[in-house]
């Protein structure tokens, strides 16, 4: 009886032991409620994502934002752009990209989803001194409002080149332009043809263009497919600047129909603490058929030897905590 009563006593250590050298995981989804297309960006020594807020067009008339110090708990930031301070944005606000410059947050927003150069809405910019907001309209009016190129002024974002210069990549209906933001985000500085927009639409691009620079190699990547559907996917090129050409490698990003469905609309965030690469985006729950119905997961991102990413294995588990000092 004594020996095992010992016995027990031994194997609930055990358990104990294990169950302590276990990682704490994130989960997926990561984010409560019904979201979409995340920017994940490190500020403050806090991790930040900020993405769509998921539902009907007329309702999408502010932006969240999330915070968290280790990827696993997240605190919701509600709020921190609404359309009340941005009087010429109505509805559709989509796909937030943030950049800190001068102790400035500045918010790139798209808002009202246009169908031409008549109507009101495009690209705007918000800013904040805290990623936490509030942000208020910074120009006044859009700051794209126009179809340069055939692209709809949505899915913007930011991207900061070596030389210190911004530029804005963006564009929907299967069309993607760049452009260079002037030193005070207020407009554009034209390259050295006279021209502003330079079009670098990739085979299979449709929207969702993301931009990373990664050992002297500019990875440009975008979401195909229809967002609606199981085809919705994250492909990528790469090139030797951020104006390309850019050849598609293929496709790093999409569903697994025993995880989840139609996963696409990305960033890519590293962590400062381990170097670790993550994805962030959105997916559907299996079995959900509404189209707004669209939640925000993490999972790793990893290259090989020839600085090719490798296709990501969409998880339920998510990532292991990676806290930041």
């Amino acid at each position: 009886m004594k020996s095992s009563a010992c016995l027990a006593i031994v194997c609930l250590a055990a358990l104990a032991g294990a169950q302590s050298t276990t990682p704490i995981r994130s989960g997926n989804p990561i984010l409560p409620g019904w979201y979409a297309d995340p920017e994940a960006h490190v500020f403050e020594g806090r991790y930040w994502i900020f993405p769509t807020y998921s539902a009907p067009y007329d309702q999408q008339t502010f932006l969240d934002a999330f915070s968290s110090r280790d990827l696993v708990t997240w605190e919701k930031h509600s709020h921190v752009l609404d359309t009340a301070d941005v009087h010429w944005a109505k509805r559709a606000v989509w796909a937030p990209s943030i950049v800190e410059k001068d102790g400035w947050y500045y918010l790139f927003f798209g808002a009202n989803d246009i169908q031409n150069d008549q109507q009101i809405g495009g690209i705007g910019v918000a800013r904040a001194r805290t990623p936490a907001g509030p942000f208020k309209d910074y120009l006044g009016k859009p700051l794209i409002d126009k179809f340069q190129n055939g692209a709809q002024p949505i899915d913007q974002m930011v991207f900061k080149d070596r030389d210190g210069s911004y530029y804005i990549v963006y564009g929907g209906w299967r069309h993607c332009n760049i452009a260079k933001l002037n030193a005070d985000f207020t407009g554009f500085v034209p390259f050295p043809d006279g021209s502003t927009f330079k079009e670098i639409t990739p085979a299979g691009y449709v929207e969702g263009a993301f931009m990373l620079l990664k050992d002297n190699k500019y990875y440009f990547m975008w979401s195909e497919g229809g967002w609606t559907g199981p085809n919705y996917a994250v492909a990528y090129a790469v090139g030797s600047s951020p104006f390309g050409p850019f050849e598609r490698v293929g496709k790093i990003l999409q569903q697994d129909s025993s995880v989840a469905t139609g996963a696409g609309h990305h960033s890519v965030l590293q962590s400062p603490a381990t170097g670790n690469w993550y994805i962030v985006y959105h997916r559907r729950p299996l079995g959900e058929t509404d189209r707004n119905h669209r939640v925000v997961s993490i999972d790793e991102l990893r290259f090989d030897d020839r600085g090719l990413i490798l296709p990501v294995r969409i998880t339920r588990a998510g990532v292991a905590a990676d806290r930041l000092p």
